[in-house]
């Protein structure tokens, strides 16, 4: 996979159902590690395909090509990328390692990836990711259908538009604002760009003339422009990975009304913290404690979702926990919990829905092997 659109919006919207569709839930990663049999064989076959020189232990380079797998299962652009993506793979390596061992044996394989892959399953149960196949009906059913003056008229006051701005600029801008609700595939994926919406324009009658911008020309036009997509995409159909995350503060509110679930999740994050010498916390590390008890929570992980890390950072501020002071292990539970409470709070009065959108360039049974038998 690669270019991911990723939007924010207020609660509420959610991709169209489609008879050419496939949720991703998790069920069938669940079936295959909950079968002992078949997860055994699974984990034989596994185990042999990384043991390279067969001493019967995973050393940390032998590791890499699984840590590589799961990364790309959820997701995540190639090590190096990005600081926040090779933290995550640091993290995965560490639930093989646990930090310490230089060598893994078969059965410390099994269990960690047990769990790597039942937390998987359990992310996929919360926020299924729905696999589309795009082929141009969607896009002319939008076209034709009685909202598209009234949707594009609005994206075209949204793109604005000036005396020397060119209606194909117009009309690119467009594009890009449409999503798999409409029929479009991600716009800013390179192989779309070059397969389907460059020969559309080029196609397009008013590809190489200065026509001049105005609302109905546009309408009139970009119709013409999204038929030539349709059919494109008619002769080249497009993969589409799309998944819907709304932080509701729900979660939040399911951690808080369980203390001794409250109290584990908050226990297991301190255990790492590091303490003065007379056991108090700095309350600076109320970030990281707070990323490390997010999964329990529902939150995505800090810098993941730019308008969650707004409140966070708006609730940071208006209780001061920025100020670095050191404070004992249950005052400092005590500021986390009010920190929770306030973003679920503004969660529930503003709820935030995240959806994200991947090409599929290679088919999705093969996407990881970590995943293959």
């Amino acid at each position: 996979m690669e270019a991911c659109r990723a939007t924010a919006t207020a609660a509420g919207s959610s991709v169209k159902e489609k008879s050419d569709q496939q949720v991703l839930d998790g069920s069938s990663i669940v079936e295959l590690v909950e079968n002992e049999e078949a997860f055994s064989s699974f984990v034989d076959h596994k185990f042999k395909e990384l043991d390279k020189d067969n001493d019967g232990q995973l050393s940390v380079k032998e590791l890499k090509p699984a840590v590589a797998d799961i990364g790309a299962a959820l997701g995540l652009p190639a090590q190096g990328s990005s600081p926040v993506s090779d933290h995550i793979y640091s993290e995965v390596l560490n639930e093989f390692t646990h930090g310490q061992q230089e060598k893994v044996s078969k059965t410390e394989f099994k269990e960690a990836l047990s769990d790597i892959l039942l937390g998987m399953a359990a992310g996929l149960k919360r926020d299924p990711v729905v696999i589309l196949r795009i082929e141009g009906e969607d896009l002319l059913e939008f076209i034709d259908g009685p909202s598209y003056d009234a949707e594009m008229a609005f994206i075209f006051s949204e793109i604005g538009y000036s005396d020397n701005a060119s209606l194909l600029d117009c009309i690119i801008k467009a594009l890009e604002k449409l999503t798999v609700d409409q029929g479009m595939p991600p716009s800013d994926d390179s192989w779309v760009m070059c397969n389907i919406m460059e020969p559309a324009l080029k196609s397009w009658d008013g590809y190489d003339r200065g026509v001049p911008v105005s609302k109905i020309t546009f309408l009139e036009e970009f119709k013409n422009v999204a038929k030539l997509v349709a059919r494109n995409l008619k002769e080249e159909p497009v993969i589409v990975a799309h998944s819907e995350n709304t932080f509701d503060g729900s979660g939040i509110k399911r951690l808080l009304s369980n203390k001794f679930e409250l109290d584990k999740s908050l226990n297991v994050a301190l255990a790492n913290v590091p303490k003065d010498r007379h056991g108090k916390i700095s309350t600076g590390y109320l970030h990281v404690v707070l990323d490390v008890v997010a999964p329990s929570t529902g939150l995505p992980p800090i810098g993941a979702v730019e308008q969650i890390d707004k409140i966070v950072a708006g609730v940071f501020s208006t209780t001061h926990a920025d100020d670095k002071k050191t404070v004992k292990e249950d005052e400092f539970k005590k500021l986390l919990t009010e920190i929770l409470w306030t973003i679920m709070l503004q969660l529930e009065d503003n709820p935030i829905t995240v959806s994200s959108s991947c090409v599929v360039h290679e088919p999705l049974e093969s996407s990881s092997s970590i995943l293959q038998p």
